[in-house]
């Protein structure tokens, strides 16, 4: 199986979904808009962008499984699965803003080994196969070189249906907002992860995410030299729902603070 092969197909898709939902961004009324849960929205724009992409991604792979958020396909006991995310960011989407990203993966196992997040705003397409580096519209990308919190500008999400954890991640927010150069939090845990990739954002974590909001974006960051773990440390970030993630400068004191708060949850 040639993985970059696989990777420039699945860029093509990813880039093919993006156009229809660009398209459709000024058609959305509020009769479009569907409630999944407290704060989680869907419209048809995601249900149809992931129809598009399992489609396509049936005939790359029929071999493969399908990890999908709005339910499309779904997977048994396949060794290889495409983990999608049709639409991350559909608040974002609904409410003119962006960003908001496709991200598709393809994991052997539990490791993902092809992943894409292709950013519709800025027309941005990132991209990693196992072993073959990562990249930003065709060129190699890596992780930041700062080191110390005062040097780290960091990303991450806020709670919006499971707030178990929120008085400490209050209080680590805090520390953050004290003694870093910022936070942001920008509504798509899927380009947050690709910004760490490319040395937009030094570090990001958050917790209450689903395998398709991380899974290409951990191997974006694997492949641009960065590091990646749960708030314990362990490798459980895929399916897990937690996800630390940095440069390997910054990981040591980064996931230091993040487990101190947030580890014994």
């Amino acid at each position: 199986m040639d993985l970059q092969v696989i990777c420039q197909q699945v860029e093509t898709i990813a880039k093919k979904a993006g156009q229809f939902i660009r398209e459709e961004r000024q058609k959305i009324t509020t009769d479009d808009i569907e409630l999944k849960g407290k704060a989680s929205l869907v419209t048809y724009v995601d249900k149809n962008a992931e129809r598009m992409i399992v489609e396509e991604l049936k005939a790359l792979l029929p071999e493969a499984g399908f990890i999908t958020e709005e339910g499309t396909a779904s997977a048994t006991d396949e060794q290889l699965k495409w983990v999608v995310d049709p639409l991350d960011g559909t608040t974002n989407f609904i409410h003119g803003l962006f960003p908001h990203s496709v991200s598709i993966a393809l994991v052997d196992g539990e490791e993902p080994i092809v992943g894409v997040v292709y950013e519709v705003g800025q027309d941005e397409l990132f991209s990693a196969w196992k072993d073959g580096g990562a990249w930003l519209n065709g060129e190699r990308i890596a992780v930041s070189k700062s080191a110390t919190h005062e040097d780290a500008l960091l990303a991450t999400g806020f709670p919006y249906y499971n707030f178990e954890m929120l008085s400490d991640y209050l209080k680590l927010l805090e520390f953050f907002m004290i003694e870093t150069r910022g936070m942001r939090r920008m509504g798509s845990a899927a380009v947050d992860l690709a910004y760490v990739a490319c040395g937009r954002f030094d570090g990001f974590f958050e917790h209450a995410l689903h395998a398709w909001d991380v899974a290409a974006g951990i191997l974006l960051i694997k492949e641009a030299g960065g590091k990646v773990c749960d708030f314990k440390g362990e490798n459980n970030f895929l399916f897990g729902k937690e996800i630390v993630a940095s440069n390997a400068n910054y990981f040591p004191d980064f996931f230091k603070k993040v487990n101190q708060f947030l580890g014994a949850h």
